[in-house]
């Protein structure tokens, strides 16, 4: 079997930092979650230098041009009090972002795919564990429930569960910093105390509309990624079988090991 750096369209990386691969992606979900948070799609596909810069750009510009506050007012029905507050100088500097954002997500999917596509005819090995020092890395079988359910109690919790830790640190100190600026936490102290008055008038509306599209990515995500994983480690069972024990006549999903 060729080694993992021989093969000219390696299906998955395994290193302490987490697992990336590339799989089959709905190139029209991809783009939705651009659509919510400019650099999600990006990051649901791996390219997450892509996806982290276009997600510190578009909290840059909203924070800027104070959209969320605006569109908070336009929500309620003060359209005159939306308009005061938006900075129309940055404003316009969000469109191309955002446009570039969901086009992007969209054509590197599909592309992707393309290379999926070929790779499926092609030896690509792909390592079952990694030791390091400081931390080890596996494929192993993950339940997606599990994962999702961890995200929902805990934001990061469900990628540090499927060993990616480079996703679950970003998520964490992003979630901490929305729930932090918002007074989130301060709103469901007073809302306990039955403050409701007090408990919407401590919050920062520019900043808890962030905190909806934060938290089901995490949710969708650590799901996703623990379907994806489970079938990264099925096929490299399989290679493995197949270059260790090959059986002639027998079928692996329909191909007969010759």
């Amino acid at each position: 079997m060729p080694s993992f750096k021989q093969a000219r369209r390696p299906l998955a990386n395994v290193s302490i930092w987490g697992t990336t691969y590339i799989h089959k992606r709905n190139p029209y979900i991809v783009a939705l979650w651009s659509a919510t948070f400019p650099g999600f799609g990006h990051l649901l596909i791996n390219k997450y230098v892509r996806g982290y810069f276009l997600i510190i750009w578009e909290i840059f510009i909203n924070q800027s041009s104070r959209l969320n506050l605006a569109m908070s007012y336009t929500f309620t029905g003060d359209i005159e009090i939306a308009k005061s507050v938006i900075n129309v100088n940055v404003i316009y500097m969000y469109i191309p972002l955002y446009i570039y954002s969901i086009w992007d997500s969209y054509r590197a999917c599909v592309e992707l795919n393309n290379l999926y596509i070929l790779s499926e005819n092609e030896p690509s090995p792909v390592k079952a564990l990694i030791v390091k020092p400081f931390e080890i890395n596996y494929l192993d079988k993950r339940s997606p429930i599990i994962a999702s359910l961890w995200s929902m109690s805990i934001p990061s919790t469900g990628q540090l569960y499927l060993n990616q830790f480079v996703s679950a640190f970003f998520t964490l100190v992003v979630t901490v910093v929305f729930v932090y600026q918002s007074h989130f936490i301060e709103g469901i102290h007073y809302l306990l105390l039955g403050d409701v008055h007090h408990s919407t008038a401590v919050l920062d509306r520019q900043w808890i509309f962030y905190l909806p599209s934060i938290y089901f990515y995490g949710i969708y995500e650590s799901y996703v990624n623990a379907i994806e994983n489970n079938k990264l480690f099925k096929a490299e069972q399989k290679m493995f079988l197949k270059e260790k024990f090959p059986v002639k006549g027998f079928k692996f999903k329909g191909a007969k090991v010759k």
